[in-house]
């Protein structure tokens, strides 16, 4: 034991202090891993100075972390409940190369494109869900038209077109239909609060209430993460003073059922995963040339895919 110490006491990687002691030995087997890859990739990439070539260090980057996690389905789980809450540095010692891995659950909040299910009756629960946090909103924010913010938003989720953002970055191709970043909402946001100059609309934490996600043919994937909820939804879907959530209520260790159970609150359990549910999303910062980048994959269903760069931060 005294022999591993020492060998991963050499490792050249620093992480926050203390962090090793969450881990089991098969997730620092992963750690360890992440951090031979990194090293291997600083040791091959060439000092080029262009912003594609950063991109092509971010891509070679992205399918080394893609065969680590191929390789720990078994601990994936165990692995994102910890990079959920933290976030992993990887630095090489002469501080020219440092890497920053979090990740955080997709499907942690109500997905913003269950309007457009109108009154299916596959999907009225979805769609009643969605429909309630829209109406406490309304209520609570004093909204001006909030029928006409929800044609807005239903008329974007049913008419996007495909399209490739230029600015000089390459992102990845938007799915025909729905609303899939904040970046998309906050466009409608901005155009009805012009509309009818309403801005209260601008000061709601919308990201606190909704996800932004497309939807799946089979239902029962059109979930909510449920023990990663925050206070504020938890509030507005069951009716809970939201003092009495945050004093009881901790994201990622509380479980909502038990939660919902103490407090006598009657749900449908269908529509809430109540275990860990495999929708993650993943950001990862990295230095080059001097300069820090950035970009995003998804790991859904054990499938990791949607690379998408976000070029210089």
């Amino acid at each position: 034991m005294d022999k591993l110490n020492k060998q991963n006491l050499n490792k050249p990687i620093s992480m926050r202090k203390g962090f090793a002691l969450l881990l089991t030995m098969s997730i620092l087997g992963i750690v360890i891993s992440l951090s031979a890859v990194l090293v291997d990739y600083m040791s091959t990439a060439k000092q080029r100075s262009t912003y594609t070539q950063a991109l092509i260090q971010g891509d070679m980057l992205y399918a080394d972390i893609i065969t680590v996690l191929k390789k720990s389905k078994k601990y994936k789980e165990t692995l994102y409940k910890i990079l959920y809450t933290t976030p992993v540095p990887f630095n090489m010692e002469n501080g020219k190369f440092d890497v920053l891995l979090k990740c955080k659950p997709l499907a942690n909040g109500v997905n913003i494109n269950w309007l457009s299910y109108g009154n299916s009756s596959k999907t009225q629960s979805q769609y009643n869900t969605v429909q309630r946090v829209m109406d406490y909103l309304a209520q609570a924010y004093n909204i001006v038209d909030i029928a006409l913010l929800e044609d807005m938003i239903v008329a974007k989720i049913n008419n996007s077109q495909e399209d490739i953002e230029t600015k000089g970055l390459l992102y990845r191709l938007q799915d025909k239909k729905y609303i899939l970043s904040y970046k998309d909402f906050e466009e409608i946001l901005f155009k009805y609060s012009q509309e009818e100059n309403d801005k209260s609309i601008l000061r709601i934490p919308w990201e606190k209430y909704f996800v932004f996600n497309k939807l799946y043919k089979d239902d029962t994937q059109n979930i909510i993460d449920g023990n990663y909820i925050s206070a504020e939804l938890i509030s507005a879907l069951f009716g809970i003073d939201i003092a009495a959530v945050r004093e009881d209520w901790v994201v990622g260790e509380s479980s909502l059922n038990t939660f919902l159970n103490n407090n006598g609150v009657e749900f449908d359990n269908k529509l809430f995963s109540s275990k860990f549910y495999p929708q993650t999303q993943c950001e990862v910062y990295y230095s080059y040339m001097g300069d820090r980048f950035k970009f995003t994959f998804n790991d859904i269903e054990d499938e990791v895919k949607d690379f998408e760069f976000y070029g210089r931060q």
